[in-house]
C-alpha cells in the first residue's frame, strides 16, 4: 500500500485472507495435514477467443433491460436506494436502465460536488432531471469538526480494508448530508466493466512502457532514490505503470522497516503477462489490481462499514457475458484510445450526453486542503501510530508538507502520500477487526 497503493490481489492486508477477483482461481489442498493454497491467474477475456459477428442484440433498449435485470437482482427490497453518479458514461448507462424501467421514485442520484475544472455536479444535475430522478449534490468538507471526525472514526473502526484512493474521506462524510447514508441502503455503483469493456493504451503508454521494461531493471535505484524524485516514474515496471503510485522504496523502508521491496512482485506480474496484446495487458493488471483495490474498494469499504448493501451491476456474470460477445468494434478503438464505444453513442443519442466533447473528467477530492486545514490531527493521528518509526516518519512529514505546498512538479503527489498515511493509521488504530492488544 505504500509503495503501490494496493495491495495486489489475492492478498490482502491480513495474513491468511485473500480476495479472487475476474480471472483469478483457487486450488486448495491438503499436504501433510497442512492447507495448502494454490492461486491462478488467467485473463478471461481474450481477444482471440472473440467473434467478431454480434450474436447478440445491440439495441439501447435490450442493454438497458439488461442492466436494469442486473440491478433488480441485487437490490434489498424496502430499502432507501442511492446511485453514485456523475458526467460519465457508467453511472449515466445505470441511470438510463433505471429510468427505463421506472424507477424513478425507488433511486436518489448523488453527486460529489469538485471543487475546480473537475466538477461534474451540475451536468449530472440536468441529467437527473432529464431523466425525473431526485438528485442531490454532495459538498466537499475542508475542515473537520467533531461530527466529521466521528463518522470518520466509525469507518475506521467498521470498514474491514483499509482504503487509500484520495476520495475515500468523502464517503463517510456523506453520511452528515444524506440521512439514507447512515445504514443499510442500497449503494448502487457503476465500476466493474473495464476488465470485458477493455482500456487500450494511450499514446503515452505506447512511448514509456518499452523505456520501463528497461529502465525499471535499475532496481537498485529504487533504495536511494526519493518519492518526489522525477526519476521515480522511470523506475516503475510496466504493471505499476497502470495507475499505481506511492512512496519511493526508499522512503517507504525508513519509517516501515518490517516492509519489502515491492519491484520483484511487480516485475514478476508484467513477465507473466507477457502473453498478452498491450490491450489485454493495460485491462487485465488497471482494471483486475488498480481499479478493484483502489477505486472500487473505497465504495466496497463503505458499504461495509455502514451496513450498506453494494449493487454492481456491471459485474453481474450476464452483463459481463452479453458485452464479451459484441464485436470489438463497439468497445474500444486502438487508434484514437476511445473505449466503452456503444455506451457513448447510446448517451448521446438517448439523453444529449457528448461524451467525447466532456471527455475523461472522473470526480476529483482536495486532500491538499484537508492535510493541511486539519495539521494537527493528521500529524498526531500519523505520528501515534506504533506502525511507523517515528523519527523517520517525522522527517517525512516534514519533507512532504514543505513539498505539498510549494510549485513542485509533484507537489500534489507528496499531498497525497500524507493523506494515505493518515488513513492507513487511522484504520489501523481504530479498526475492529485487529488484535490492538
Amino acid at each position: 500500500m505504500l509503495q503501490s497503493g494496493v495491495v495486489p490481489p489475492p492478498a490482502t492486508i491480513y495474513q491468511n485472507v485473500y480476495v479472487l477477483g475476474f480471472g483469478d482461481s483457487l486450488k486448495v489442498t491438503t499436504e501433510k495435514g497442512r492447507v495448502v493454497t494454490h492461486f491462478h491467474h488467467k485473463f478471461p477475456f481474450r481477444r482471440n477467443q472473440r467473434t467478431e459477428a454480434p450474436p447478440v442484440s445491440t439495441d439501447k433498449e435490450d442493454i438497458f433491460s439488461l442492466l436494469s435485470a442486473a440491478m433488480a437482482e441485487r437490490l434489498k427490497v424496502g430499502r432507501p436506494s442511492f446511485l453514485f453518479h456523475s458526467a460519465g458514461k457508467d453511472s449515466n448507462m445505470l441511470a438510463c436502465a433505471a429510468a427505463e424501467a421506472g424507477w424513478q421514485d425507488r433511486i436518489t442520484l448523488l453527486t460529489h460536488h469538485s471543487n475546480g475544472g473537475n466538477d461534474e455536479s451540475e451536468i449530472s444535475e440536468s441529467i437527473a432531471r432529464k431523466l425525473g430522478f431526485r438528485h442531490q449534490v454532495l459538498e466537499e468538507v475542508d475542515r473537520l469538526g467533531e461530527s466529521e471526525k466521528s463518522a470518520i472514526e466509525s469507518f475506521f473502526i467498521n470498514a474491514p480494508f483499509p482504503g487509500i484512493d484520495p476520495v475515500t474521506l468523502a464517503y463517510p462524510l456523506y453520511t452528515l448530508q444524506v440521512e439514507g447514508l447512515i445504514s443499510g441502503s442500497n449503494i448502487i455503483d457503476g465500476g466493474g466493466n473495464d476488465c470485458y469493456l477493455f482500456i487500450p493504451p494511450s499514446m503515452k503508454d505506447y512511448r514509456m512502457l518499452p523505456i520501463l521494461n528497461y529502465s525499471s531493471r535499475l532496481a537498485w535505484l529504487r533504495y536511494l532514490t526519493a518519492s518526489e524524485s522525477r526519476l521515480a516514474p522511470l523506475l516503475k515496471t510496466p504493471a505499476e505503470h497502470y495507475g499505481m503510485s506511492g512512496l519511493s522504496t526508499r522512503d517507504a523502508l525508513r519509517i516501515y522497516p518490517a516492509g519489502e521491496a515491492v519491484y520483484d512482485h511487480w516485475r514478476r506480474i508484467s513477465d507473466q503477462r507477457s502473453e498478452l496484446d498491450a490491450v489485454e495487458h493495460k485491462t487485465d493488471i488497471h482494471a483486475g489490481i488498480t481499479a478493484a483495490e483502489l477505486h472500487i474498494r473505497k465504495v466496497r469499504s463503505f458499504s461495509d462499514a455502514f451496513n450498506h448493501n453494494l449493487v454492481l451491476p456491471f459485474s453481474s456474470s450476464s452483463v459481463a457475458s452479453y458485452f464479451s460477445r459484441l464485436p470489438e468494434k463497439a468497445l474500444f478503438d486502438t487508434a484514437s484510445g476511445k473505449n466503452k464505444l456503444i455506451f457513448r453513442s447510446i448517451l448521446k443519442e438517448h439523453i444529449g450526453l457528448d461524451s467525447d466533447k466532456i471527455g475523461k473528467m472522473g470526480y476529483s477530492y482536495n486532500f491538499t486542503s484537508v492535510i493541511n486545514m486539519n495539521r494537527k490531527l493528521i500529524l498526531e493521528t500519523i505520528l501515534t501510530s506504533s506502525l511507523w518509526n517515528t523519527a523517520a516518519v517525522n522527517k517525512l512529514l516534514e519533507r512532504c508538507y514543505a513539498t505539498a505546498n510549494s510549485r513542485h512538479k509533484y507537489a500534489r503527489m507528496l499531498a497525497r502520500n500524507i493523506y494515505r498515511l493518515y488513513l492507513i493509521s487511522g484504520w489501523y488504530q481504530h479498526c475492529k477487526y485487529l488484535d490492538h492488544e
